[in-house]
């Protein structure tokens, strides 16, 4: 999308630790709707509890880390049906194709177990989580900030997970924001409550 009339999109992840705080989802839903009335917005889901449970299964059951990766990229996708769910007229998208479309009014969460697939980008460990899938979304976008909402504030150095350095590319911005952070930026009031960090999904 280009052109002076186009507006660059907003590219969030939504950590998945959100959906454990009671009415989290719909406040970040109202704060992305608000925001799209000025811009596409393109969100990346967490794992949160679905990759809990890949964490869960791999210690129980037994995974070797190649099938417990692809395991919990299959949790974002679970994620992002569950932030569509929750985010009056959002439109899932599986491919860089469909989420360059974003247009202005819109959100469109992103399900990447397709394209992580076909592209691989990432290494195959635990040290690896839907921030650095973000990253390299954003990038792959063209994107010149990301925006982490997490649960608590702080910094990616002390919120994201160890290989977002890696994984960012040159030219991409980083900030975490909490729920509050992101309504006030939707220019909404504050959101309902915080509640203790989780895991920094």
């Amino acid at each position: 999308m280009t052109g002076p009339h186009v507006r660059e999109p907003l590219v969030l992840k939504v950590g998945g630790a959100l959906s454990g705080v009671p009415g989290a989802l719909d406040d970040v839903a109202e704060a992305l709707v608000a925001l799209a009335a000025g811009r596409p917005v393109i969100v990346i889901p967490g794992g949160g509890p679905f990759a809990d449970q890949v964490r869960r299964t791999q210690r129980d059951v037994g995974a070797t880390e190649e099938a417990a990766h692809w395991m919990a990229v299959l949790g974002m996708d679970q994620y992002a049906h569950l932030l569509a769910d929750h985010v009056p007229g959002a439109r899932l998208a599986e491919t860089l194709d469909a989420l360059r479309a974003a247009v202005t009014g819109t959100v469109t969460i992103f399900a990447p177990y397709r394209w992580m697939r076909a592209s691989d980008p990432l290494p195959h460990t635990w040290d690896v989580t839907s921030d650095s899938v973000a990253a390299v979304v954003a990038g792959a976008l063209g994107a010149r900030e990301l925006l982490l909402v997490k649960v608590v504030s702080g910094t990616p150095d002390t919120l994201a997970d160890p290989f977002l350095p890696l994984a960012r590319p040159a030219g991409l911005s980083v900030r975490c924001l909490t729920t509050k952070a992101l309504r006030g930026l939707a220019g909404l009031a504050p959101s309902r409550g915080e509640a203790p960090a989780r895991a920094a999904d």
